[in-house]
Order: C-alpha cells, then sequence, then structure tokens
C-alpha cells in the first residue's frame, strides 16, 4: 500500500481577516483557502476575525498578532516546528530574523518571494524586496513586465503567476443597459496617494459634467481631491470611502467606464476586478497590465493627454463600451483563482523537490 504523501508545512507571513483588502494578504487568502488541506499546512497570522473559509480550512494554524513582540514569538515557535516554505515574504523585522534564523540554524526552509509592487523600472527595488529576492529559493512575478524586469533589468531567474479574482464579488452585472452620456458613471478605486493621480480623474469630471464619477478609497490625498472637486466646481464628483469587497463589486457593476490613472503599478488588482466585471477600463501604458488588453477591453494610454483622449472615446460610445465590456468578460475569465492556486502548489511542490 503506498504511504500518503507528507504535509508540506507553507508558512506566510501575511493576514487572514476577513476584512483586510491589503493586496499581499487578499492574494494570500485565497491562495490557502483553496490549497489542498490534505496536502499542505498552512501557518498565517490574524488581527481580528479571520476569513471564514481559513478558520474553518483543516491543517491550518492561525497565530494572533500582537502589539508587540511577534518576531520573537514567530521564531521560537518555527524553532519547534520549522516550515517548508516561506511564502510571500514582506519587507519588515519579522522577515529580517527569519532569514537571519535560516542562516544561522540552517534551516532547511525554502523562500518563495513574489514581487507585485511597480517602480522597478523607474526606481529599482526596495532594499526590502532586493533581499526577498536574494534569499529567494524561487521568484515570481504578478505580471509578465514585472517578470520581464526581474529577468532581464536586475538579473534574477523568475516566472509569472498572475493574481486571482475572487468570483464571490466580481462578476458581471446580469445585464447591461446602454444608457445615454448623461446616465453614465465613471468609477475609480485605490488608495488616495499621490502615485495614484486621483486628481486627473477629478480633472476629468470637470470635463464632462454629465458623466457621474464615483471615487472609492481612502488616504492622504483624499482631502486635497476634495478641495480640486469643489475648486472646479464638480458636482458629478461622489467620494465613496473605503469599500469591502462585496461593496466595490457592487459599484463596479454599476459602473460604465473604470478609470485608473496611477502610472506606477504592479498589477493592481482592481484592473483584474474592473475587467471581470466587464468593465472597460483606461489605465495606463507604463506598467503593462496584463488585465487589460488595449483596444479590446480598454485602452492602455501613454500620459495624461492621451488618457483624456482615450477616455473619451469611451464616454462618447456606447456600441465601444458594450463591445469592449464583452470582450472584458472573456479576457476576465484567465484570471481564475483555482488556477492561479494550482499554479502555485506546483511552485511549493518544485521547490522543496517532491515529484521532481
Amino acid at each position: 500500500m503506498p504511504r500518503a504523501p507528507r504535509l508540506i508545512k507553507v508558512f506566510t507571513p501575511s493576514f487572514a481577516d476577513d476584512g483586510d483588502t491589503n493586496a499581499q494578504n487578499l492574494t494570500a487568502k485565497e491562495v490557502v483557502a483553496r490549497l489542498d488541506p490534505e496536502r499542505y499546512r498552512v501557518t498565517m497570522f490574524f488581527e481580528q476575525d479571520p476569513d471564514p473559509r481559513i478558520a474553518a480550512r483543516p491543517n491550518t494554524i492561525l497565530w494572533k498578532w500582537r502589539k508587540r513582540a511577534n518576531s520573537a514569538s514567530t521564531l521560537l515557535r518555527m524553532l519547534v516546528d520549522v516550515p517548508d516554505v516561506y511564502f510571500f515574504p514582506r519587507e519588515g523585522p519579522l522577515d529580517d530574523s527569519f532569514f537571519l534564523a535560516r542562516r544561522r540554524l540552517r534551516w532547511h526552509t525554502k523562500v518563495v518571494t513574489y514581487i507585485v509592487s511597480g517602480g522597478l523600472d523607474q526606481v529599482g527595488p526596495r532594499p526590502g524586496q532586493l533581499r526577498n529576492l536574494r534569499q529567494a529559493d524561487a521568484a515570481f512575478g504578478n505580471s509578465r513586465y514585472i517578470t520581464h524586469l526581474l529577468n532581464d533589468k536586475l538579473g534574477f531567474l523568475a516566472d509569472t503567476i498572475y493574481d486571482g479574482v475572487d468570483r464571490r464579488y466580481y462578476f458581471p452585472a446580469e445585464s447591461k443597459k446602454v444608457e445615454s452620456t448623461r446616465g453614465l458613471v465613471v468609477l475609480c478605486a485605490g488608495s488616495f496617494r499621490p502615485r495614484k493621480r486621483f486628481d486627473l480623474v477629478i480633472r476629468q469630471a470637470a470635463r464632462w459634467p454629465q458623466v457621474r464619477f464615483r471615487l472609492a478609497g481612502c488616504g492622504e490625498e483624499e482631502e486635497s481631491c476634495r478641495r480640486l472637486a469643489s475648486e472646479l466646481n464638480c458636482k458629478n464628483v461622489e467620494f465613496l470611502g473605503h469599500l469591502g469587497q462585496a461593496g466595490l463589486g457592487d459599484e463596479m457593476r454599476r459602473a460604465d467606464v473604470f478609470l485608473f490613472p496611477s502610472d506606477l503599478e504592479g498589477h493592481p488588482q482592481v484592473l483584474l476586478q474592473a475587467t471581470a466585471c466587464g468593465l472597460p477600463c483606461v489605465a495606463m501604458k507604463s506598467y503593462q497590465p496584463d488585465a487589460v488588453v488595449d483596444g479590446e477591453t480598454g485602452f492602455l494610454a501613454s500620459d495624461a493627454e492621451d488618457l483624456a483622449q482615450k477616455f473619451d472615446k469611451l464616454v462618447t460610445s456606447d456600441a465601444l463600451r458594450m463591445a469592449m465590456s464583452t470582450a472584458a468578460v472573456r479576457h476576465g475569465a484567465l484570471f481564475d483563482w483555482d488556477r492561479v492556486t494550482e499554479q502555485w502548489a506546483q511552485a511549493f511542490e518544485k521547490v522543496i523537490g517532491v515529484g521532481a
């Protein structure tokens, strides 16, 4: 009788909280929720209520994140039970401590690094990213462009694994009525940071007073965007604040166009989510997002002027929006968490030498 394969022990310094919408934590939660519990034992953190799928998952260990001493307590636990895989390292003191312990204690743990943030082509990797890449036994980017930069610019061997889309929240509307220009809704979502350039959304609202613009998110630039909307007398701009995944999915299904002027990104999950909801997207070409097929599911703009011109095309053409919406739904099917999780499972097994 063949022996059952041993459990592969995976640790990720990510959080299982149900309400956490941080991009790394979203990715980790979706992967962990789908990993075969008879094959993988997973350990991760939580602060408040964990995702019920993960809380109910067999062979899952959730460690409470405290106000202090988390690095020390985590390493003490690892001394007793060394993980096989350290998945998706961050750039903080816990990761510093782990890498030091791994080297000094000669732990067998393999590091699987996932690079998801942009700017590698403009400012290069941050020190923590560079450390994570140097320590990695396997490295991945979340878009073809990031992987290209890792391979060709930085000299690290890397492959691509996309993020997926949570179909519980992000799916097309049952019917999409073609509305007049006056009834159009444009959505923008993300954190209000300088690199997101949400002021460009406000300026488009000033150009199109008959179109409703809805901005979801919060952050340091929100107040300046509110002031700009007031200065430009934009009565057609609504600030929605932070939305959970269910709320954001609802907003995407109500909208007609997704406008995302950020020019420093990895492969933003909001573009994947909008695509899955059938929203034509106007985004920037600088980071070459695979979520948008330029001219088919939306447009990729080279600069702010080009962004405005391509946005105008979508606003003024019902037929173009409908065609791109249909294409977006078809393209969005590629970003499937079940498929993504299978790729991660294969990566974990390969890196520890299972089935080689």
